[in-house]
């Protein structure tokens, strides 16, 4: 059906305000930051946050490392004050909350990793339930340098914490995702029939190239973390874990990260599960990758967001109601409190309504 001209000027006003680093219906002289169209409820599901108590006890025994310098520079990520100041921007925006870096496992020992989760959990659960406007759930973190207390605080977390899903990394200090110590926590997830949040771990001290000691020019975060991300997603699939649990749900970092433009280097992929290990794919490997969800995190690029939602389409949860936005990819960046990365902007003609929303995902439908 033909648009009409009215409806067509709107779009494109839209995506050239997007394209621009503007939200849509704004000028660049207007100082308005909402429209009427933003007033819907949004729902930012990647968004991380440091309790203050967690702050306190993770600054003082963790191995020091970048991941403590970056968090200090974000100070909205454990300040309540600024954190809502930003979000004050967007009109109707409410969070998920998820654990910021470091992972757990990566600076604190197995007893003091499980201890600091359990409090963090906690804290999470609290400002949940203080700040139901603000806030619309948590994700759990784990100690995963432990899976047995891994497995114990997940079911607290959800059962007892009302959480809505648990966050894993791309790599547990260095081990793939795919092995076996962690098919405990896929079976349990797919009993709960709740999301993973996958966030990528990468720090400096991984080179850019062999013959240097670290990344330099925080390439590691730049393009070292989308990377970390697709090698994660790689290894579920063809190691067979989505094959073996079809029901898991995967939400990752970066709108999917490398697999919606690289998806047809899949195809290159020759070698099975290595043998007597993993489940044999019984489908096409593509269509495993479309079985993740992927946030909107991509510092305000229309095209990459395109690129995103024509490959996960309605694993893409920025459309249907209540909407749901990555934390980047809004104006403003909410754990440094700036405007740092204007957002791409949702566009009717790009994201149609999906049958089933992002609060489908949060709820297990």
């Amino acid at each position: 059906m033909k648009k009409k001209p009215r409806q067509e000027k709107e779009r494109r006003r839209s995506l050239k305000a997007a394209g621009s680093g503007l939200p849509a219906g704004t000028s660049k002289r207007s100082k308005s930051v909402t429209t009427k169209k933003d007033a819907a409820e949004k729902i930012d599901i990647f968004c991380h946050i440091l309790p203050s108590k967690t702050k306190e006890v993770l600054f003082k025994k963790a191995t020091p490392c970048n991941y403590i310098d970056t968090d200090n520079s974000r100070p909205a990520l454990f300040d309540l004050d600024r954190r809502f100041k930003a979000m004050d921007h967007f009109e109707g925006l409410r969070q998920v909350l998820t654990l910021g870096l470091p992972p757990l496992e990566y600076v604190l020992s197995p007893a003091d990793a499980a201890d600091l989760a359990r409090m963090a959990n906690d804290e999470m659960a609290e400002l949940v339930s203080r700040y139901p406007d603000r806030f619309v759930a948590a994700v759990a973190g784990l100690p995963l340098n432990d899976i047995d207390a891994s497995l114990r605080e997940t079911e607290r977390a959800i059962r007892d914490l009302k959480f809505k899903g648990i966050q894993i990394f791309s790599s547990i200090n260095g081990k793939p995702l795919d092995r076996d110590e962690f098919m405990p926590l896929y079976e349990m997830m797919a009993g709960f029939d709740l999301p993973l949040w996958i966030h990528p771990a990468r720090d400096k001290t991984v080179p850019d190239y062999a013959d240097e000691p670290h990344s330099k020019f925080t390439l590691f975060t730049a393009f070292g973390w989308p990377y970390e991300t697709t090698l994660a997603m790689a290894r579920l699939v063809f190691s067979g874990v989505l094959e073996k649990h079809p029901s898991l749900k995967f939400i990752t970092h970066h709108c999917g990260a490398m697999i919606p433009f690289f998806s047809k280097r899949v195809l290159l992929v020759r070698e099975g599960p290595e043998p007597g290990k993993g489940t044999p794919l019984t489908g096409p490997p593509l269509e495993y990758f479309k079985k993740f969800y992927g946030d909107t995190v991509l510092g305000g690029s229309t095209p990459a967001l395109m690129c995103g939602h024509a490959f996960l389409r309605e694993r893409l949860p920025l459309s249907g109601r209540p909407r749901a936005w990555g934390c980047c990819a809004r104006r403003g960046h909410p754990l440094r409190g700036d405007d740092g990365h204007p957002g791409a902007r949702e566009d009717g003609d790009l994201f149609e309504e999906r049958e089933a929303g992002i609060a489908d995902v949060l709820t297990g439908g």
